[in-house]
Parts: structure tokens; sequence; C-alpha cells
């Protein structure tokens, strides 16, 4: 299959079904150690701080105002 000849919406749905597919095996996912140490930092970070971050409309309008 080609993937580029297919549509927006068909590329859509196929990286939809690929993802559903990964989900339905229930697999684990490998982190790397310094992966690990990243995550554990940010979930330390935002449990002193309760901030969520920005919504992605923040994020987005960020970037298209550069």
């Amino acid at each position: 299959m080609e993937i580029q000849s297919l549509t927006v919406s068909e590329r859509i749905l196929l990286a939809e079904t690929l993802w559903d597919s990964v989900i339905a095996d229930d697999a684990e996912i490998d982190v790397t150690t310094p992966q690990r140490q990243e995550l554990d930092r940010r979930l330390a970070t935002f449990e002193i701080d309760h901030d969520p971050g920005s919504t992605w409309s923040a994020v987005k309008a960020r970037i298209l105002s550069k």
C-alpha cells in the first residue's frame, strides 16, 4: 500500500486503526532509565505545584503567532 496515495481522511483512519491495535494488545511500552527519570521528575514537579501546564489552544496560539 502506498500511504501517500491515500487521502488525508484515509490516513487518519489508518492511524486510528493502528493505534487501536496497539491499545488492544495491552502491551507495555519499554521506557529507558533516562525517560523514567524524566517522567518521575515531571510528576514530582506537578505534585508540588499542581500546574497542569498550557491548554492545547494556548500552545497552538503561541506556535502560530511566531
